[in-house]
């Protein structure tokens, strides 16, 4: 009998060939896992927090672009917020009834709210959506600053009728009704684009009602209650909403969440258009540039204040989010050139290169992604080095000895013009003359006799007399 033994080389094949197929089922099964997570969508949360303004007009625009080129299945925007300006609100809410991905708004966590703005955004979105112990409303519109002709007239003195509500609204000015009125037609039109209640909208406005998250369901304000993200996609899962291009059916039952957190260039344009910092922004542009005025050639209020007061027109939507960019562009840039040519020690340099960055970042909306922040930052280093360049040089000059002057003269070797006389003023015994320095006739002071023609070294300048002792140097005065 006969045993076989496999060869070296056979085991070694066999064990070659093991190690083959393990790695080609390990980058199946990754190949696999791979498309399965590309062919899974998702469901992109965003996150606003506090005042509406441009940076969260900006931040909800890049939400919905993403949603858009990743085929998400829905945007859901966790609200809290007081208000804010309207501008920026139906910004977001033309975004919003033009994206082609759903948007739920989910007023969350607990003890959050949706007022003012974020009422109307909420009428807006194609879901509306609250957490338990939350609220909505108080949606009227308030002027930032009093009108003219806002102040209500006094009764006459001999008038002792009681103002009544109806006379006080009579009362308003023109303005305001006509904010208030276009304000109501445009809740009611988004409530009945999406079937919730237009009554309660309108009163909403007119009155400043609140609702609670039970009542605003029961009152067909809201379509879900959810306690969750989770929650919300599994209750919306198979309901159909009013898009751009008509009803679709939601499936959001198996989404991923991905969450998508404002970056830091939208919480630094958070900071700038927060009410409070926009107020004080405006104020310092006020008054850099008064003081500019009233003292020319200062330069840093101006500098301070023009950069203010463009970042203040910014924050209250004056001036869009491509125009204020621009304009602190180009006036940082019209500083920098201007510190090459009057010279200010850094200070034009400096507030230049801040306005640079500052209207960058700014210009960087979704239209000019391609400005990216490396060549940004590039630019701003290449005008600092530039300014820092001039800098030293200035530095420099001013280290080197003068060039002409009284300060020039000390050093220098002069002839006298006549013989030294005693000079019976002195305290002390001391010669008066005159010496030609650089074909200039001075009067002239020393210690010791000296005699026309002979060579002296100016050692002091005190007014127009020269303090000399003389030499033997021959050097050309």
């Amino acid at each position: 009998m006969f045993t076989y033994l496999p060869s070296s080389r056979t085991m070694l094949a066999f064990a070659a060939s093991l190690i083959g197929v393990s790695v080609l089922l390990l980058l199946a099964s990754l190949t696999t896992g791979t498309q399965a997570q590309q062919n899974q969508r998702s469901a992109i949360v965003l996150t606003v927090e506090g005042p509406i303004g441009p940076a969260t007009m900006d931040y909800v625009a890049r939400g919905i672009e993403q949603a858009e080129e990743e085929q998400a299945g829905v945007v859901v925007i966790r609200m809290d917020t007081p208000g804010g300006l309207m501008e920026s609100m139906r910004m977001i809410i033309r975004d919003i009834l033009a994206s082609p991905v759903p948007v739920a708004t989910y007023v969350t966590p607990a003890g959050a709210r949706a007022a003012s703005a974020g009422t109307y955004i909420l009428y807006g979105s194609h879901i509306a959506a609250m957490a338990p112990a939350t609220h909505l409303g108080s949606a009227t519109p308030v002027q930032m600053s009093p009108m003219p002709g806002t102040d209500k007239p006094e009764p006459a003195p001999d008038s002792d009728a009681k103002e009544t509500e109806g006379e006080s609204r009579r009362g308003s000015t023109a303005m305001e009704r006509k904010v208030l009125e276009d304000s109501v037609a445009y809740i009611r039109n988004l409530a009945e684009r999406h079937d919730r209640n237009a009554d309660w909208a309108e009163e909403a406005v007119r009155e400043a009602v609140n609702l609670n998250a039970q009542q605003a369901l029961e009152r067909n304000v809201v379509d879900v209650v959810a306690t969750d993200v989770a929650d919300l996609l599994q209750q919306i899962d198979g309901r159909s909403v009013v898009m751009a291009s008509g009803n679709q059916i939601l499936e959001t039952a198996n989404l991923a969440i991905k969450q998508v957190d404002p970056n830091w260039r939208t919480r630094l344009l958070s900071v700038i258009t927060n009410p409070n910092i926009a107020f004080f922004l405006m104020i310092i542009g006020f008054y850099g540039i008064i003081f500019e005025l009233s003292n020319p050639g200062q330069l840093f209020p101006g500098i301070l204040g023009a950069v203010c007061l463009i970042l203040a027109l910014f924050a209250f939507q004056i001036l869009s989010v491509n125009y204020a960019g621009l304009a602190l562009i180009i006036l940082g840039l019209a500083l920098i050139v201007a510190e090459a040519f009057a010279p200010s020690f850094g200070t034009l340099g400096v507030g230049g290169i801040v306005a640079f960055i500052f209207g960058s970042v700014i210009l960087m909306d979704g239209a000019h992604q391609q400005v990216s922040l490396p060549m940004i930052g590039g630019v701003a280093a290449v005008a600092a080095g530039f300014m820092l360049w001039i800098l030293t040089r200035l530095v420099r000059l001013r280290r080197l000895p003068a060039a002409s002057g009284v300060d020039n003269m000390i050093g220098r070797v002069g002839i006298a013009a006549d013989d030294f006389q005693p000079w019976a003023g002195a305290q002390q015994r001391r010669y008066r003359g005159h010496v030609q320095v650089s074909g200039e006739r001075w009067n002239a002071v020393s210690d010791q006799p000296v005699q026309a023609g002979q060579a002296v070294l100016i050692e002091t300048v005190e007014g127009l007399l020269l303090h000399l002792k003389p030499t033997h140097d021959q050097r050309d005065p």
